[in-house]
């Protein structure tokens, strides 16, 4: 394509926006020509100061759907982190689709994504425009991890299940407003929320689903039931209703190439100590609380005065000194059990997010000779960049490794 950039990162003054942007500065080649957008010249422009480059500032508001349109038809890909995607998102991605203009996001929103798909996948077939959703912490080390492990074990899998080990950083106030959105909007529609519920909720046609019986997100259970060489007790995942989703599109988008008994869910590891199981509780109450009290006028309001606000993110430090490591359990059609690992250091919502959601770009605008064939559409991590962010991830700092399970 002949455009004027490469890559827009709009919403650059914005907390996570302007660290994307920063990543690109110093990880982008010299002639790859980008540009800043949102809806403060002022504030992009002191975002460029900071930076110390020579991009240009683009001003288009999100409600703006003329400025999107110009926006989108001047560059190659769009990178976004202007949210709750569920009240800003729709407009541009729909403007990427009809330019023909890749598109990437850090969405974690199921019925956002789940319109996206509705509005946007035929229209983006016939461009050409990838539209990719949820190139950060949420879900690129779910949908890489499961690709990459698939890959290696070149057999279908059954059984397979992602276990946050370690995490350490900061809570966003962007997930947490994307949250509030969410529970919003299923309180009302009962037909949105049973959508939201169904773990088949972003695959392309339910009906061309094996039955593999209930797929609850909240797992709380030993961690040997995952897989022998475990130990301690395993508790819900914050993110799990979001990420196994985005999972199953992938083997869906692939004709079920993960298998037709592929069953994926996901868990975070609270230890091994006698009060394990009682944390494991604990955690799965919290979770459910948290989504009753947003959902209950009186401590909605009390919530939103103690939980963060968006925009906002954890200082410098906490950043540089966060991490995590999530390790993905399978067992193959002929009972071969193999382990994925997926680890970076920083923030795993800001700084990790950051280098994942910058490298996503970097992929679509450097590799595209290496990206899985498709004919663009609403697709996901692993079935729009595939191995070519993996190599780019690894080379930025991230290990992922597979081996047999036990190892």
């Amino acid at each position: 394509m002949s455009r004027d950039f490469d890559v827009i990162v709009y919403g650059a003054s914005g907390f996570v926006g302007a660290l994307v942007a920063q990543h690109l500065a110093e990880n982008a080649p010299p002639e790859t020509q980008i540009a800043l957008a949102g809806r403060s010249p002022e504030k992009l422009e002191s975002v460029r100061a900071r930076l110390g480059v020579d991009w240009p500032v683009i001003v288009a508001d999100a409600g703006d759907r003329d400025a999107l349109t110009t926006m989108a038809a001047r560059t190659r890909v769009v990178v976004t982190t202007v949210g709750p995607y569920a009240r800003h998102g729709l407009p541009l991605v729909n403007a990427c689709a009809e330019a023909g203009t890749d598109y990437l996001d850090l969405s974690g929103e199921v019925l956002f994504v789940r319109d996206s798909i509705a509005a946007n996948h035929e229209t983006a077939r016939r461009t050409g425009a990838r539209i990719v959703h949820s190139c950060g912490f949420d879900s690129i080390p779910s949908d890489i991890g499961v690709h990459v492990l698939h890959k290696h074990v070149r057999s279908e899998l059954t059984d397979t299940t992602l276990v946050v080990t370690s995490l350490s950083g900061g809570i966003s106030g962007g997930t947490i407003d994307s949250m509030r959105g969410q529970v919003d909007a299923v309180r009302s529609d009962p037909a949105l929320r049973r959508a939201a519920a169904s773990p088949y909720s972003l695959t392309p046609d339910r009906d061309a689903e094996p039955d593999l019986g209930r797929q609850p997100d909240m797992v709380s259970v030993p961690a040997s039931d995952v897989d022998p060489s475990l130990r301690g007790q395993l508790a819900p995942f914050v993110m799990a209703s979001y990420n196994t989703r985005v999972v199953r599109r992938s083997n869906a988008l692939r004709g079920h190439a993960y298998g037709r008994r592929f069953r994926y869910r996901e868990a975070v590891s609270v230890g091994a100590s006698p009060l394990s199981p009682v944390f494991a509780f604990g955690l799965k109450m919290g979770l459910t609380g948290l989504f009753l009290g947003l959902a209950v006028p009186p401590t909605r309001f009390l919530l939103d005065r103690i939980l963060p606000r968006p925009g906002t993110g954890p200082d410098e430090k906490t950043r540089r000194n966060g991490h995590f490591t999530v390790d993905i359990f399978t067992t193959t059609v002929e009972g071969e059990r193999y382990r994925a690992r997926f680890r970076a250091k920083g923030d795993p919502g800001y700084a990790a997010t950051a280098v994942m959601l910058g490298e996503s770009a970097l992929a679509l605008v450097l590799d595209r000779d290496r990206l899985p064939e498709s004919e663009g559409g609403v697709l996901t991590p692993a079935t729009a960049l595939g191995d070519a962010l993996v190599d780019r991830l690894r080379a930025a700092g991230v290990e992922i490794t597979v081996h047999p399970a036990g190892r």
